[in-house]
């Protein structure tokens, strides 16, 4: 790869972090659910129709991972105030030496809830009708038309 390549390839680098970060920020503290959603798929994530995106949102990724994506099907409605881990590590501590990065996509099938303040670990995929109480942290899979709740998030029942 010759110099001007790596300087374009440099430079589109730059302009996809900067547009990553606005969609953040959109996405974040946007008024408007059509601008929230409008954030996300700014960011380069997939959303589906009819899908409600709560104020607060926050979706920590690696800005250069291509791993860490995210994708929320139709009818899916999120709660403000719930995080979405892409990925997790200790940034600049030594603890990087010891415990590995995890960077992982998450996946938000058609018709889930997720309640307000959940946590979703990177990894995880939240099923087809599948609910998520408030509060919640997912480490795990939840199955499609389940109810999950709690630290670490448990099964409670099923959606008839």
């Amino acid at each position: 790869m010759g110099y001007s390549a790596k300087k374009m390839e440099k430079s589109d680098n730059f302009f996809r972090k900067v547009k990553n970060k606005i969609g953040k920020v959109v996405l974040k503290s946007f008024p408007l659910n059509v601008a929230r959603i409008f954030g996300l798929k700014l960011c380069g994530f997939e959303v589906g129709e009819k899908v409600y995106l709560g104020e607060g949102l926050i979706i920590t990724s690696m800005l250069s991972e291509k791993t860490c994506r995210l994708t929320i099907g139709s009818r899916v409605a999120i709660a403000p105030g719930v995080t979405i881990l892409l990925s997790s590590d200790a940034n600049w501590s030594r603890l990087t030496e010891i415990i590995a990065p995890v960077r992982s996509a998450v996946v938000l099938e058609d018709d889930c809830w997720i309640g307000t303040g959940a946590i979703i670990f990177p990894g995880v995929t939240i099923g087809k009708g599948a609910i998520v109480g408030a509060g919640s942290v997912v480490k795990k899979n939840v199955e499609a038309n389940c109810i999950v709740a709690g630290n670490p998030a448990k099964f409670i029942k099923m959606v008839k």
